[in-house]
């Protein structure tokens, strides 16, 4: 590997661009590629020998591509493959995702912990792992939210359908007294404008974006592969609707790219 190879980010839809813009603002001399499996989302609602075999593909595309580094940026991608992912690469630096669940024990004053995330994530063994080593002196409320990554993908992110659909699902977590919550979904992210609008300013939102980038640059830097020049443009694919992808990719990446298609 060379330091001017670039970096693999992967997600089932756009929800990974909050992850890749966290780390092109850490890393600004990375050149970045991302493939969006469009076409499958949502992840959610696949079995994870579906998910292991994208995830696979996308793995073995990043190796043709020449990519140094890999990161899972779906919560329900790393939970099905990364493990499986680490013993087929073992020389690549990898990074996955995983609810915030212990910088939000530490931020929550009330002692009550709101969780937004897919169907699959909080059922997910590692979801519950986590909650028995970091929450055991804080309450937890999870909140499933299907449906809510589809009308994100949709690129409108101040719809009123949107809105409804959020305000029901935190309308559950204000209830039960929660000040902290954790958005487990990278699709989430882009919901903070209008989170500001919906919730108290007391409200302290979490995700796990920038500790995935502070992850990469330590693991990067420990192989020395940090690059130190001018990076190549921002390369995407998508299996799914090309044209649709071209026309949401400005509203949630400020930087030119080329957008290609992926597989199917």
């Amino acid at each position: 590997m060379v330091k001017d190879a670039p970096i693999g980010v992967f997600d089932s839809g756009v929800g990974g661009l909050s992850v890749l813009d966290e780390i092109q603002q850490l890393l600004p001399h990375e050149s970045l590629l991302y493939v969006a499996d469009c076409g499958h989302i949502p992840y959610g609602e696949k079995t994870p020998a579906f998910i292991r075999e994208r995830s696979r593909q996308v793995a073995a595309f990043f190796c043709e591509q020449g990519a140094k580094a890999f990161v899972i940026a779906c919560n329900t991608a790393t939970v099905a493959a990364v493990a499986e992912l680490r013993q087929d690469y073992p020389d690549w630096p990898l990074v996955g995702m995983e609810p915030a669940v212990k910088p939000a024990a530490a931020a929550t004053r009330s002692g009550v912990v709101g969780v937004l995330a897919t169907t699959g994530t909080l059922q997910s063994a590692k979801f519950a792992a986590l909650l028995d080593r970091f929450a055991t002196d804080v309450r937890v409320i999870t909140q499933p939210c299907p449906g809510l990554v589809e009308l994100i993908e949709t690129g409108d992110l101040n719809s009123p359908i949107l809105r409804q659909m959020l305000q029901g699902y935190i309308e559950p977590l204000l209830s039960a007294g929660c000040d902290t919550i954790i958005l487990g979904c990278t699709h989430y992210p882009f919901l903070k404008p209008l989170l500001a609008q919906m919730l108290p300013p007391s409200i302290i939102l979490i995700d796990t974006g920038a500790a995935v980038a502070r992850q990469l640059k330590r693991l990067l830097g420990e192989r020395d592969l940090l690059a130190v020049g001018n990076p190549a443009p921002a390369r995407f694919w998508t299996s799914g609707d090309l044209p649709h992808f071209r026309n949401i990719l400005p509203t949630l990446w400020k930087f030119p790219g080329n957008v290609g298609n992926f597989g199917s």
